[in-house]
């Protein structure tokens, strides 16, 4: 290999471990993302909740989607569903025919982030593509049940036209996200993280302790951007490489787990952390493989005794067909050489595309991709924006009250378990959203071209109410918004009372009279 290309190629080799414990990451968050949504299976996802598939089909729909879950409204189904896309991550994990079970993690994810597309998140988009990327890396030939029997790797490190893609991905993420942050309170002025930090929604005590510190704040914003438009250039260094991956996933985890404990996101640091494992270098697996030798010794009996016997079943459980298109047929070492070359054909076009989208993306009004090109995008989901806290911060602050009304004119607040309405602020308003799927739908709620939304929420928050009889009958329920907007310099603005919706239990109709009786007799 000439020693220029040998040069240019060097930033985009990866080590194998770091596949597989990648692959561990994104399949353990895979989990925990299905036991969070599987919590809210007749609020998100059933014709019962909050999002009736008729309501899907007429707002949040391109005709080039695809869902198993909006197949059916029942929420038994979505049980089954979610069950399949659980025994999908699982098997990713442990590395049980990995490439099949890649596939079906990643086409279950798809099918639920399309179902309910008004709880989705920036994480989602980064999952969702690193399911997508897999499909093209051998993230199942190390640390994975497929690798037992198999012979070692000849060596450790692997490059391909998909690693390439997946470290571009990575610093499409950032670039993206700092370009979209054009306001002057993230460029000029240094003043969003304090709007981040006063939205009571997404604040946690971590994030109110660092409130009062202005000066901080202001360079925290900037550090924040500057680290985001930078620091992804470090991936492309050809020298030193092991250094500057060190230093890129070192300050990553650094950046997120600053976020988590100050601002409520939901499993989005914890898909970032993930996504960035593979980056990990030959060094840092070799200092990880002698810590978890120990472990391994101890371990391994145990793992051998339970793996014997579940082995008949599993045997029962083989599919027929490998994945592997070359280990089902006996093929020349150039045909091989053909197919690879094919794949990494694939990768790169598939690569181009992605790029050329956000491209597009940062650029408003759009100026590149015209609308009959990105049928591809939301055909397989590669379609993705990257703006969180962008261009600016929002301002509109507050808090929900579900304001019912009983028969004999009491008032309790549905939000905060049937306790007697109070305007006034809580103490905690993170407090109230059962997790970050509810907050991020209420944001949405708030938006004047969601206000299709509005009755939908409403009547079920009605519907579960009156499902208790415990519960006080309700003649009349109010979405109120308590809108406080964030003022600069620490002032404190008004709370404004706005009713988004109302809406009252549909009542029995009432008896024909008797005249009108006897004619329909």
């Amino acid at each position: 290999m000439p020693p220029l290309l040998a040069l240019l190629r060097r930033p985009f080799v990866l080590d194998l471990r770091a596949l597989a414990l990648m692959r561990m990451g994104v399949a353990a968050v895979i989990l925990l993302d299905i036991g969070i949504r599987a919590t809210d299976l007749e609020a998100h996802y059933s014709n019962m909740g909050v999002l009736p598939l008729h309501v899907l089909y007429q707002y949040c729909w391109t005709p080039y989607q695809v869902s198993l879950h909006a197949a059916s409204g029942l929420w038994q189904v979505q049980a089954v569903l979610f069950l399949l896309e659980a025994l999908a991550a699982a098997a990713l994990l442990v590395g049980y025919h990995t490439r099949l079970a890649t596939l079906g993690t990643w086409l279950l994810l798809v099918s639920v982030q399309n179902r309910n597309p008004l709880i989705g998140q920036g994480g989602d988009d980064l999952l969702r593509m690193l399911l997508f990327w897999a499909l093209f890396l051998p993230w199942g030939r190390l640390y994975s049940v497929d690798a037992r029997g198999q012979e070692p790797p000849a060596k450790l490190t692997y490059f391909s036209a998909a690693t390439v893609a997946y470290i571009v991905q990575i610093a499409l993420v950032y670039w993206c996200t700092a370009l979209l942050k054009s306001a002057p309170e993230w460029t000029t002025e240094g003043t969003a993280i304090y709007y981040a930090l006063s939205l009571d929604q997404v604040t946690l005590p971590a994030g109110k302790l660092l409130y009062p510190y202005g000066t901080l704040l202001h360079w925290l914003t900037f550090a924040t951007y500057y680290t985001e438009l930078l620091l992804p250039f470090v991936l492309f260094i050809p020298f030193r490489v092991t250094w500057w991956r060190l230093l890129f996933v070192g300050v990553m985890y650094t950046f997120h787990l600053g976020i988590s404990v100050t601002l409520f996101v939901g499993l989005f640091f914890l898909i970032n952390m993930a996504s960035v494992l593979a980056l990990l270098p030959p060094v840092a697996m070799n200092w990880l493989d002698k810590r978890l030798a120990l472990g391994r010794q101890r371990l391994e009996p145990r793992f051998e005794a339970r793996f014997a016997r579940l082995q008949p079943h599993l045997s029962r459980l083989r599919v027929p067909v490998r994945v592997h298109f070359e280990h089902s047929f006996a093929i020349t070492e150039r045909t091989r050489q053909l197919l690879h070359g094919l794949r990494n054909t694939v990768v790169a076009v598939l690569l181009g595309y992605v790029c050329w989208w956000n491209l597009d993306s940062v650029n408003q009004p759009s100026l590149y991709m015209s609308q009959p090109l990105r049928w591809f995008g939301y055909l397989f989901r590669v379609d993705q924006h990257w703006s969180m806290f962008a261009p600016a911060v929002f301002k509109d602050d507050g808090w929900f009250i579900l304001d019912g009304t009983t028969t004999q004119g009491q008032h309790f607040d549905l939000n905060r378990d049937g306790q007697p309405t109070n305007y006034a602020k809580p103490a905690s308003v993170v407090a109230l959203f059962k997790n970050d799927r509810w907050r991020k739908y209420t944001e949405n709620y708030l938006f004047v071209n969601n206000e299709y939304m509005r009755p939908y929420y409403c009547n079920y928050l009605l519907r579960i109410w009156h499902e208790n009889p415990a519960n006080p009958p309700l003649q009349r329920l109010e979405v109120v918004y308590m809108k406080e907007v964030s003022q600069p310099n620490y002032q404190v603005a008004k709370p404004v009372r706005e009713v988004l919706c109302a809406c009252e239990p549909e009542r029995p109709a009432a008896p024909a009279p008797a005249a009108v009786a006897d004619t329909l007799r």
